[in-house]
């Protein structure tokens, strides 16, 4: 039986320049500010992110400089689900916003959101910006 994967996309403002959140998003030594304990590159596209002794890999679907970047995890049997960050920059306004998106399975939905929550948070206070 497969559980059907809902989208979920949460914007917030970050007080940063598209290149230096960029650099917290793609990189291995940015994103284990934020996003996991250790991460390693190989391959140019394949990252391990490691939390408290467990792994999981992801390989990067797209990648624009100082716009996007996506992943799909590797042991994800979903082919259509992945999760990725997008950079807007309001030309009236200027102000920077992070747009996260990821798939989870429905009755996560909750706790998917105040994870990311949880986590951009993190993000923001690496970048002190808080």
């Amino acid at each position: 039986m497969t559980i059907e994967k809902v989208q979920i996309d949460l914007e917030f403002i970050i007080n940063s320049t598209p290149g230096v959140l960029f650099n917290r998003l793609s990189t291995p030594s940015g994103l284990s500010e934020w996003f996991a304990d250790d991460v390693d590159l190989h391959d140019e596209s394949v990252y391990t992110f490691k939390w408290k002794g467990e792994q999981q890999e992801a390989i990067v679907l797209e990648r624009k400089e100082n716009k996007l970047i996506r992943f799909r995890w590797l042991d994800d049997d979903d082919e259509e689900a992945y999760f990725g960050f997008r950079i807007v920059t309001d030309e009236l306004t200027g102000s920077t916003a992070l747009v996260v998106t990821d798939f989870c399975d429905a009755d996560e939905r909750r706790y998917a959101i105040e994870l990311w929550n949880k986590q951009i948070e993190l993000l923001k206070h690496g970048l002190g910006t808080l």
